[in-house]
């Protein structure tokens, strides 16, 4: 286990506009406000994209997703952390589940998914964590690290 300590700082509300893309505008959006650390909780409609829901095989040593469709207006609930790549760029990592005519889909948001009608979202940043996204050699995923 790997581990840091930070202590709270800003906290942000935003309304995500109908067709804005995650995580496209919330990374953006902590660039343009120098967020480096935060926990990211999202709640509204999701429309067109994608998700990951699972390797093809757990077993492998390189992670070969299953990625899900998504076809129509979704009501999406998620929770996800921001923390930098090696190269200082904010990465989210968001977890959502996705629900439409009594059915859930749930996976990573990373390929992309747009926002359908609203989407809010709550930004809380962490300050002096001392993590990163480093790129795994082994898995080809990017984990967070200690710096």
């Amino acid at each position: 286990m790997q581990y840091s300590q930070g202590n709270v700082g800003r906290v942000f509300t935003l309304r995500l506009e109908d067709g804005e893309r995650l995580p496209d505008c919330l990374e953006q959006f902590a660039k343009e406000h120098s967020i480096q650390t935060a926990l990211c909780t999202l709640i509204g409609g999701a429309d067109q994209g994608n998700v990951v829901a699972g390797p093809k095989d757990g077993k492998a040593p390189v992670i070969d997703p299953i990625l899900c469709p998504v076809h129509g207006a979704h009501e999406v609930l998620g929770l996800g952390t921001l923390f930098p790549d090696e190269s200082g760029a904010p990465i989210l990592h968001m977890h959502a589940a996705l629900g439409r005519d009594g059915e859930t889909l749930a996976g990573c948001i990373r390929p992309g998914l747009d926002v359908w009608l609203v989407g809010e979202v709550v930004i809380m940043e962490i300050e002096d964590t001392g993590m990163l996204r480093k790129k795994d050699p082994e898995s080809g995923v990017a984990l967070l690290t200690k710096a």
